[in-house]
């Protein structure tokens, strides 16, 4: 698999990453083996989970992984903090005190010393930027983390991160940002996209097939095994079951017709190689299904294709990103 820096980093990573939000509840350890060895065949390095994932057992299951089936030293190991699930609900807490809590039950559950990549899940009024980033630059200094990266930001709030981490030497250099991006999802493009560009940033897509939308498998309604079948994931997929998304869905799958390909694989390949993009993270229930995946490594999308797909799903755009100036 091709490997791509991470951002302006030496961090080279390939451009695929595995993701694991659903190990240890939807996905069990046994598919999540085969998920894992299979990614490492095809020479994927990039695996992404997180401290609030199935409450810290998607971190618990890559950790009892790793040692039988691949050194810890071939994986680019990244994690998440600052949402959690320990009161039943959805808890934001990104203060210095929480996040570095979770770092260390992140190292515990992972059975590793250090992680290569740590970000930020998303951000939060409730605590100064200051205070988050601090926490940052201790993980780093500590040596329990090799480089940052911030997760859901918008643009100023992206802009600001990193404006203040570059201020002043010593400060641990955000590396990446990690959006929701696809076909389906666009928005980053408005301000995050340039933002990264701008700043340098990696920028990792989650959701890339469009939170497993842009697949096609929902066209006729709703599989019982799929994920909007799943009582954790119902809203998550629902909010792209809707005419715009269908439109959306039919021209991949009709690009992937004439191509010869599988829907998924349009959808991939057409997200991977958007400017700016380093690596999409492909979760997936099953072996299975991530081995379908795996093919995009040798799809490249014609130039004619890629246009038609920009076009279907294209972004209203407008003041002020691009404002015409008549004053």
């Amino acid at each position: 698999m091709e490997q791509r820096y991470l951002g302006r980093t030496g961090l080279k990573v390939s451009r695929l990453a595995l993701g694991t939000m659903t190990w240890g509840r939807d996905t069990d350890e046994h598919e999540a083996r085969d998920q894992l060895t299979a990614f490492v065949e095809a020479g994927g390095t990039l695996v992404d989970t997180a401290a609030g994932y199935a409450d810290g057992d998607s971190e618990r299951v890559l950790g009892r992984l790793m040692g039988p089936l691949v050194q810890r030293e071939e994986l680019v190991l990244a994690t998440k903090a600052g949402i959690s699930r320990r009161t039943g609900e959805r808890v934001v807490d990104v203060s210095r005190r929480s996040l570095l809590a979770e770092l260390d039950g992140s190292l515990r559950r992972l059975g590793v010393d250090w992680v290569d990549l740590w970000q930020v899940h998303t951000w939060s009024d409730a605590a100064p930027l200051e205070e988050t980033l601090s926490a940052l630059d201790y993980a780093v200094a500590s040596g329990r983390v090799r480089y940052v990266g911030v997760s859901n930001y918008s643009g100023w709030q992206t802009g600001r991160a990193v404006t203040y981490q570059s201020a002043w030497p010593g400060r641990a250099a955000i590396a990446s940002t990690q959006m929701e991006y696809s076909l389906l999802q666009r928005g980053i493009e408005r301000e995050v996209l340039p933002a990264a560009r701008e700043l340098g940033l990696g920028v990792l897509p989650w959701s890339p097939l469009g939170r497993g939308v842009l697949t096609g498998k929902y066209r006729t309604g709703t599989p019982a095994d799929s994920r909007a079948a799943s009582p954790h994931f119902e809203r998550f997929v629902g909010v792209y079951l809707d005419k715009r998304s269908y439109r959306i869905v039919d021209a991949v799958c009709r690009a992937a017709d004439g191509l010869g390909l599988a829907p998924l694989e349009v959808a991939l390949a057409w997200v991977r190689d958007r400017p700016g993009v380093t690596a999409p993270v492909v979760g997936a229930r099953t072996a299975a299904q991530l081995r379908g995946s795996l093919t995009v490594e040798d799809v490249e999308l014609p130039i004619e294709i890629t246009a038609a797909l920009d076009d279907v799903s294209s972004l209203p755009f407008g003041y002020p990103e691009r404002a015409e100036h008549d004053r």
